[in-house]
């Protein structure tokens, strides 16, 4: 994984999908069973952050043809 600064606050990742996806699944993981000692901005801050993820992988799939 390599990390660098695009602009001030802002980072890019290069990842192989399975780190990327490592990376996720614990994201799931802690904003779907997390310890209550976790502030609930934090969690919904998470949530919308996997949120956009999945509207980003939606985004990246193939389009698949309608059956006719």
């Amino acid at each position: 994984m390599q990390l660098e600064w695009a602009r001030p606050g802002v980072l890019r990742a290069t990842a192989h999908v399975y780190e990327f996806s490592a990376l996720v699944a614990a994201a799931r993981h802690v904003a779907e069973s997390a310890p209550s000692e976790i502030p609930p901005e934090a969690l919904d801050h998470l949530r919308a952050v996997l949120a956009d993820y999945d509207t980003e992988t939606q985004r990246l799939r193939p389009q698949r043809p309608n059956p006719t």
